[in-house]
């Protein structure tokens, strides 16, 4: 799997996979018309969304492996790497892909919000695992994309496939909130790992020698993508991540505060702000009242 195989047009993904191009900008591809093959990477230069029908070996995806189960999901924004580790055994593709150009949402509603589906950037282990009813709803979507391709091209084709690409990518946000709760198992603890991860963090010299922890750091030290751990501390809390990480430096900085023998740019730098105005600030739009006030007044 050291080779990686490079797809930049629409033509070149049906081409390997033995499927004819309808439209140079999008595509519902037919995975089960493929050639058998082998595990390989590939990089893809569209956004790309596979919904495989059996099991083919592990997905990998960055340095994560991932088995990969009939009924998955997985999302792939325009310059990622993923692919298929089969172990040397040759495997036959099965299922579907759909794959559109950026350029085709140019200047749509959908292009003007497409960072709004943030799944496009979680990890494969953080895949949509559909229910037999969301799977149908699924492929209704892509037989309606598939339909217009096949209809001749007129002045309503683009409209069209652009809205039924947005309509399934928002049903993907209604599966992903139903596994946030249904998988509960699987994410049970996340929310007090967190919470036992940065009361830790503020236990030590951390604060001083990297800073603030980063949503991008506490996702890590989760083994968790940071718009998967963002999206599911949002929907646990109502609050961003960003949101939650300061109101824990807001709470740390109470209890520091009522330290008579510490000044307040002490405590600035002793949580990690590179600059107290900075602190200050945050914690006036937190509190209402500058530390100074607050140290006062309690």
């Amino acid at each position: 799997m050291d080779n990686i195989k490079r797809f930049e047009t629409i033509n070149d993904y049906n081409t390997f996979n033995n499927n004819e191009t309808l439209h140079p900008l999008v595509s519902v591809v037919d995975l089960s018309k493929a050639n058998p093959r082998q595990g390989s990477k590939m990089y893809f230069g569209f956004y790309t969304i596979f919904l495989k029908e059996v099991k083919c070996g592990d997905l990998v995806y960055g340095r994560h492996t991932y088995d990969y189960q009939e009924g998955t999901l997985v999302f792939l924004a325009p310059g990622q790497v993923a692919g298929v580790n089969s172990n040397g055994e040759t495997y036959q593709p099965k299922g579907y892909a759909l794959i559109f150009h950026p350029d085709l949402i140019h200047g749509t509603s959908l292009g003007q919000h497409i960072q709004d589906y943030t799944f496009f950037r979680y990890q494969s282990n953080e895949a949509l695992h559909l229910s037999e009813r969301e799977r149908k709803v699924v492929l209704d979507c892509f037989s309606k994309i598939e339909y217009e391709l096949e209809h001749a091209i007129d002045k309503h084709s683009k409209t069209l496939i652009v809205d039924n690409i947005e309509l399934f990518l928002n049903y993907c946000f209604r599966f992903y909130d139903r596994q946030f709760i249904t998988r509960d198992k699987v994410h049970k603890g996340i929310l007090e790992r967190f919470e036992g991860l940065l009361n830790e963090y503020f236990k030590t010299d951390k604060p001083q020698t990297i800073g603030i922890p980063s949503v991008a750091y506490c996702a890590s030290e989760l083994n968790l993508s940071p718009g998967y751990f963002g999206d599911l501390i949002k929907k646990e809390t109502g609050k961003t991540a960003q949101e939650y990480i300061q109101a824990k430096v807001i709470d740390v900085a109470k209890e520091k505060i009522f330290d008579q023998s510490k000044s307040v740019s002490e405590i600035a730098y002793e949580l990690g702000f590179k600059y107290p105005q900075h602190f200050t600030r945050l914690f006036k739009q937190k509190v209402g009242q500058s530390p100074n006030q607050y140290r006062m007044l309690n």
